[in-house]
């Protein structure tokens, strides 16, 4: 089986949660089931200068993972007008003739890209894992307003709301073009049943989504931490560092547990690229304002077991509708209990009072109130370890995309 996955960033370049995933997936059908393939990451000018006369660029010493370099994205539409470069990649698609094609992410690749790749490749099966929401939100798949409130899903009314500047036709026609475009995939893959739900409920068909759990290497727990007197009040954040994923939260939450003379400490390990000067302002403001707390900035996938040994607690203090976010599979893989936001699909992957602790979104006093008592319940943190599931694995996890291919092509035969 040959196989084309394609991906908005590369994990080297940017490790998100959907580029970690879609390359550990790739290469875990690769070297487990012998799957040929090529994993094509999209970047732009901020990640890596275009090279003369090809848009496609090498990436380490890996030669079946290759960056596509593409820039003038329309992140409103989701389209990428520059069809001249994409022309460049007809040689390789055409080489590679692959049976599936999974597309992980349409940021930066566009509308267009798909449809070339279709028509270089008509036989193959098209997968696609709507790993958040960009195809149903033009405000960047966030389901939040301009003033920071949760949407519950597009509407014309909403979104012109958001985006006063654009006619109701634009808001329209993004819609209706997005889910023609991925109306023609065979298959459509959700993380969570609450993703499903957001995408149903914006008029996509649900009888074509299927819930697929992302997975996680099977790798030895970290150990815990060694405490004589049982207080277990150390927390850590690990993610992007921005507005959405909720660091203000946890920094003004620590601030108030330090004015209250509560004992913790708080580890924030996470870049902060691509963030504008205001939010890094209000950023360095509560830092400065919450002692307890220290950032230590970006990490790589292997520092992450004996970053986990030195906390207790994963806190999620996102502001918006997670989909399916890898920490958590990550903080339960090395068996630490998660401090969440009670929202979207970071709720659903985390149970109240089983394996983790939900907050109100958006309130650091609630959140700070909710450290406290997993600080100071006797019992609590022993109870939510012991609670812990096993997160699904990557082997898991690839076994279960191989089936789907299996399928998607043993439907296309007949």
């Amino acid at each position: 089986m040959r196989v084309l996955f394609l991906c908005h960033n590369h994990p080297t370049l940017q490790p998100g949660g959907t580029e970690v995933f879609s390359r550990n997936l790739f290469r875990e059908l690769r070297d487990r089931h012998g799957v040929e393939g090529l994993f094509l990451a999209a970047v732009t000018s901020s990640h890596r200068e275009p090279l003369p006369g090809t848009v496609v660029q090498a990436v380490g010493q890996a030669t079946d993972e290759m960056l596509l370099w593409l820039d003038n994205f329309d992140r409103f539409f989701l389209t990428q007008p520059d069809t001249y470069g994409l022309a460049t990649l007809a040689p390789l698609i055409e080489a590679l003739a692959p049976d599936v094609v999974h597309v992980h992410h349409a940021l930066q690749l566009g509308t267009e890209t798909i449809d070339l790749v279709r028509r270089l490749a008509p036989r193959a099966r098209f997968i696609f894992t709507a790993h958040d929401f960009f195809p149903i939100c033009p405000q960047e798949g966030q389901l939040l307003t301009t003033d920071g409130r949760l949407c519950n899903g597009p509407t014309l009314d909403g979104c012109l709301r958001c985006f006063p500047d654009r006619g109701a036709t634009d808001i329209v026609m993004r819609q209706l073009e997005l889910r023609d475009v991925f109306a023609d995939f065979d298959h459509i893959l959700v993380p969570s049943e609450f993703a499903r739900g957001r995408y149903v409920a914006s008029g996509w068909s649900p009888e074509r989504f299927s819930v697929m759990p992302n997975g996680v290497p099977e790798l030895p727990a970290a150990p815990f931490r060694t405490v004589p007197d049982g207080r277990r009040d150390r927390f850590g954040f690990f993610g992007h560092i921005n507005r959405f994923k909720g660091s203000l939260m946890l920094l003004r939450a620590s601030h108030r547990l330090s004015e209250a003379g509560v004992a913790h400490r708080v580890t924030l390990h996470g870049g902060a690229a691509y963030q504008s000067e205001a939010f890094m302002a209000e950023f360095n403001t509560a830092l400065a304002a919450a002692p307890a707390v220290h950032y230590r900035g970006a990490y790589v996938a292997e520092e992450l077991a004996g970053l986990m040994q030195q906390v207790d607690w994963v806190v999620i203090p996102s502001i918006w509708w997670e989909n399916a976010p890898l920490v958590v599979q990550e903080a339960f893989r090395h068996r630490r209990p998660v401090i969440c936001s009670g929202i979207g699909g970071t709720a659903e992957m985390v149970r109240d009072g089983v394996d983790g602790l939900h907050a109100p979104v958006k309130d650091p006093a609630g959140l700070a109130e909710v450290m406290r008592r997993a600080i100071e319940t006797e019992g609590l943190w022993q109870r939510l370890v012991e609670g812990i599931a096993p997160p699904v694995t990557l082997a898991e996890s690839a076994n279960r995309h191989l089936r789907l291919y299996e399928a998607a092509l043993a439907v296309a035969s007949v």
